[in-house]
């Protein structure tokens, strides 16, 4: 644990070093606290610029990694994903709504129009599935909902002129371009609400990684934790959308390596692990995002799922392979099915 602690921190603070000294201007490493404590133009690009932007990556990272870790938890299954059961589609559509319509929106607002359209499309799922009552059916149900929401979106695109329609091109694929310290506050409170409702939530997701029915042996209300659980994806998520659009497939990818790097651990355990792979995730695409076309900047969610989805799929296949060696919760995890 502590070779794999020290290696992904040494990582985090290598690609954190580098998001500050790339771009234009380029400040080499050695001049960055020269740069950051001075008052000229590499100071106000680094810290007006650059580092709300690094700071601003590796708090949706960390937000989306554990909204996934929990989802998967809760359904048993490494496919429930915010994309997957109508969260991200659901405040995407709540935030590009306005745009389209041509309504004025203090940027404050945004963050509530998001988790509404969370909210929406979380419930709808859960009604539509039962009330949670199946995983797979949760699952299937939310692949659904997310079409449907998707379908609403390609229309709201066609009613939109030119210029709406650029800008809501680039905030559906996930950008973290032109974010200020602005944005990074706004994430505050909702994590100030999140963080304790996760320590309380994580031992009651180990319980449901054994099944419904061992669960309810052991006390648990199974609908209303599942119920619980969505309601905790939908605070992580919505503020993230929000201010950064649906950056897709994090929630998958995390999860994933944070199981590689700690396999057979508890929820609780693999929180903090979800958190550090999704903020890495983050960080380490938004380089090629920035910088790949320079001056032109990439969405940063074109690049999490370029690169994620096929490595999130490459390590299921690898823990698929060792699925012998393990316990009785991580095969619940992996197989997805009802129990």
């Amino acid at each position: 644990m502590t070779r794999q602690l020290a290696g992904a921190l040494t990582l985090l603070v290598a690609v954190s070093v580098v998001a500050l000294c790339m771009g234009t201007p380029y400040v080499a490493p050695h001049r960055l606290p020269a740069a950051l404590s001075g008052d000229g133009l590499e100071a106000v690009i680094l810290t007006e610029l650059r580092l709300p932007r690094l700071v601003l990556a590796l708090a949706a990272g960390a937000c989306l990694g554990v909204a996934g870790l929990v989802l998967q938890e809760a359904l048993r299954n490494p496919l429930a994903v915010p994309e997957m059961i109508g969260v991200s589609s659901g405040a995407a559509l709540g935030v590009a709504a306005p745009l389209v319509l041509a309504l004025s929106v203090p940027a404050a607002v945004q963050p509530l129009l998001a988790l509404g359209g969370a909210v929406f499309g979380g419930v709808l799922t859960l009604v539509a599935a039962g009330f949670g009552r199946s995983p797979s059916a949760v699952l299937l149900t939310g692949a659904a909902v997310s079409a449907a929401l998707q379908a609403g979106l390609l229309v709201l695109m066609v009613l939109a002129d030119q210029l709406d329609l650029q800008l809501i091109y680039r905030y559906l694929l996930g950008s973290l371009s032109a974010r200020t310290w602005d944005d990074v506050v706004g994430l505050g409170p909702w994590l100030l609400v999140a963080v304790p409702a996760l320590v309380l939530c994580a031992p009651v997701l180990g319980v449901l990684r054994l099944g419904d029915d061992d669960a309810r042996a052991l006390g648990v209300r199974v609908h209303r934790a599942r119920f619980g659980a969505l309601a905790l994806a939908i605070v992580l998520i919505a503020p993230v959308v929000a201010v950064c659009g649906p950056v897709a497939w994090v929630g998958f990818l995390a999860p994933q390596l944070a199981r590689r790097m700690r396999p057979g651990s508890d929820a609780l355990s693999l929180l903090p692990w979800s958190a550090l792979c999704g903020a890495l995730v983050v960080l380490c695409a938004d380089q090629p995002a920035r910088l790949a076309l320079a001056p032109i900047e990439t969405p940063v969610g074109a690049w999490t799922a370029l690169l994620g989805v096929p490595a999130g799929v490459a390590l299921m296949r690898i823990r698929r392979g060792a699925a012998p060696h393990r316990t009785a919760g991580d095969r619940a995890v992996m197989a997805g099915g009802d129990r």
